[in-house]
């Protein structure tokens, strides 16, 4: 296990430097002008070659990719307006249009993300779970065309849609109004200020839980270990849910992991809707200002999720089901 682990974090460091490598390159190449952008549309020519030549953006491509990874793993240093600003590691760049290191304006919007995603992924996991069990022990029947349609249903509808509805229906009448309060000063008022996006997001998104939960679950109730059980004569619950459950949810947990981690850097549809400050409204809001350190802080921030979430997969799956051997 410490051997794959090892070699797992060696491939993920790899797949992120990669990743914002190629993503520093694509922003280097872009056509809009990053200094222009900062200066505004009156700015002489002379003010934007003063700008470009602080921010490093005349030299070569190699020279400010270099200095934006030693950034990123002992800190580095800025200029703005005159004033030298520190930016300690992991240093993610540092923002002229907001002022701020990108390090900092993730540190505040990241958290609003997670909170979102965290709540939705456990409404979700436990629904779609738990219904799809459910359909699968009532194969054929009522319960379980009922319980397919409504996944099929649910999952056919675009996310925006039930996310506009609840926000401007349910948001401050049936459920509190939808704000971010941080939980360490009132644990009460964060989870009530995120029910109405966690039961959103997590219902729409537990129709995928259910159809691949509902399949699993079929699977594993006709295996040999499952008649086995039932003829030590167990309990038909402790059959389903002890046994049968166990095995049949690991497929599930590799959607599982990877719905949290595109969640994590996509959640902008529910941000945005719900007004909430997270890390997919501040990309959108640096998109439109060609604010690069924040759009490469995203990007690095959003590799790395991804590559974690993979590798704690991967390691779950020994955990869920011990027939699995990691190599």
């Amino acid at each position: 296990m410490l051997l794959y682990v090892l070699r797992r974090l060696a491939s993920a460091v790899s797949v992120v430097v990669a990743t914002m490598f190629a993503g520093f390159g694509l922003f280097f190449l872009a056509p809009t002008d990053a200094a222009g952008a900062i200066c505004g549309n009156n700015c002489s020519a002379e003010r934007i070659a003063h700008i470009r030549a602080s921010l490093g953006l005349d030299e070569p491509f190699l020279s400010q990719f270099g200095a934006y990874l030693t950034g990123v793993l002992v800190g580095r240093t800025y200029e703005a307006g005159g004033v030298v600003v520190d930016c300690s590691a992991p240093c993610l760049g540092f923002s002229y249009q907001l002022n701020q290191p990108v390090t900092a304006l993730i540190a505040d919007a990241l958290p609003v993300t997670v909170s979102i995603v965290a709540g939705a992924a456990t409404v979700s996991l436990t629904v779609g779970v738990l219904t799809g069990a459910f359909a699968a022990r009532r194969r054929g029947r009522v319960a379980d065309r009922a319980a397919v349609a409504a996944a099929l249903g649910l999952g056919s509808v675009p996310f925006f849609v039930v996310a506009l509805i609840s926000a401007l229906y349910l948001a401050g009448t049936v459920l509190p109004q939808a704000e971010h309060i941080p939980i360490s000063e009132d644990p009460l008022g964060w989870a009530a200020g995120l029910l109405a996006p966690w039961l959103t997001l997590g219902v729409v998104s537990a129709a995928a839980y259910t159809r691949h939960a509902r399949a699993a679950m079929i699977e594993s109730l006709g295996e040999d270990y499952i008649r086995t059980a039932r003829a030590k004569g167990l309990t038909e619950r402790r059959v389903v849910y002890r046994h049968g459950l166990r095995a049949a949810i690991t497929p599930v947990a590799t959607l599982f992991g990877m719905d949290v981690a595109f969640q994590l850097t996509g959640a902008l549809f529910t941000e945005a809707i719900f007004g909430l400050p997270g890390l997919g409204v501040l990309t959108l809001r640096a998109f439109a200002v060609f604010d690069l350190p924040v759009l490469m802080g995203a990007v690095l921030v959003g590799a790395t999720i991804l590559v974690v979430m993979n590798l704690v997969v991967d390691i779950a799956y020994t955990v869920l089901d011990p027939r699995v051997r990691l190599t």
